[in-house]
């Protein structure tokens, strides 16, 4: 199945290059590695949620997943890669984490289509510098790989990613055109009161890394009626240097101010704010909580509201979870929003 995924090769060897820089000290470090360390702190400078911790992370998860096995076994269940013409696929990329949208881009290009990117603002140094290493091993990808920064023309079908309010107008842009149109979501965690203090410093990875930016980080937390806050926040208490993070400060700081001003009731450990809420979507510094009285009631309420969510954290008992520490871990075949991906590129 190998040989007929194209451009395989190319990434497996990129995903060497992201694992080994990873690992390697600057001294060791080759033309391409000192590269990518160029390119992390321009990102940082470009946008200080870009820390050069989270741009690792990213690095390193995608190190993990770029290897001819598990690329292989995630292609092998569509034998319709490479049985088509080529299309051109526009992608409309979020910024919101580093190379967040690199999925998309690496399913096109393996789906053996074209891609024409559209960058977010808040990230735009990274993938351009992947693109060029691809294009250096992979001289057929020079064709193959475009960005721009103008008004999309000349495309086949569209992968799009924003904001409810910009997926509105995504919808109605892109009406004409094959498409994957992706908006807020979020995550959230189901806590029963035992779970251990491991549990919590891994669930605390969920909530924290990437600043709570991502779709798949959780932003809430259920929990039953009894439960002991000191617990959580004793478990979750590893992450408190995100607050020595100045960005992440001044939210949490102008976040407090509000609702302290409101005169809401809220919980507070020096470096994240707990509110009850009935929404999902927290603000950065902030994680909402509900009640719940039975697991029952509990599972309804996440199912009607399965088109907020991304991921649903839980230990057991529940239906489509994942498991504390997982959050910022998604398999190739984790799709966004539950659409696959690759299933629409091969149909085009």
């Amino acid at each position: 199945m190998a040989e007929h995924i194209p451009h395989l090769k190319a990434f497996v060897k990129l995903g060497n290059l992201f694992t080994d820089f990873c690992n390697k000290t600057e001294s060791e470090y080759t033309d391409w590695d000192q590269k990518i360390a160029d390119a992390l702190l321009n990102a940082e400078a470009h946008n200080g949620w870009f820390t050069q911790e989270n741009c690792l992370r990213s690095l390193k998860a995608w190190g993990a997943e770029l290897t001819e096995e598990k690329l292989t076994q995630w292609l092998s269940t569509y034998p319709e890669i490479g049985s088509k013409p080529s299309k051109k696929i526009a992608i409309i990329m979020a910024g919101n984490i580093p190379l967040v949208g690199f999925h998309d881009f690496l399913s096109v290009l393996l789906s053996g289509h074209r891609v024409l990117v559209k960058l977010s603002s808040n990230d735009k140094i990274l993938l351009p510098l992947v693109a060029s290493y691809l294009q250096e091993i992979d001289s057929v990808l020079v064709d193959k790989i475009e960005f721009t920064d103008k008004k999309l023309q000349d495309f086949d079908a569209v992968i799009a990613t924003g904001s409810n309010n910009t997926g509105r107008y995504f919808d109605y842009y892109f009406s004409k055109f094959p498409s994957i149109i992706r908006k807020n979501r979020n995550s959230v965690a189901i806590i029963d009161g035992t779970e251990t203090a491991e549990d919590l410093a891994l669930l605390g990875n969920d909530i924290f890394w990437y600043f709570g930016l991502g779709c798949r980080s959780v932003s809430k937390i259920f929990i039953p009626r009894d439960y002991n806050f000191d617990h959580f926040f004793k478990g979750i208490f590893a992450h408190a240097a995100i607050i020595n993070n100045h960005k992440y400060a001044n939210n949490y700081d102008y976040n407090k101010a509000v609702y302290l001003m409101s005169n809401y009731n809220i919980l507070d450990n020096n470096f994240i704010l707990l509110k009850e809420e009935k929404g999902y979507a927290s603000p950065i510094g902030c994680l909402f909580y509900e009640y719940y009285d039975n697991k029952l009631e509990l599972q309804e309420k996440l199912k009607a509201d399965e088109e907020q969510l991304q991921c649903v954290v839980a230990k057991s008992g529940y239906e489509n979870t994942i498991d504390f520490g997982q959050t910022q871990k998604p398999a190739l075949s984790d799709y966004a929003d539950g659409v696959d991906t690759v299933s629409f590129l091969v149909s085009l």
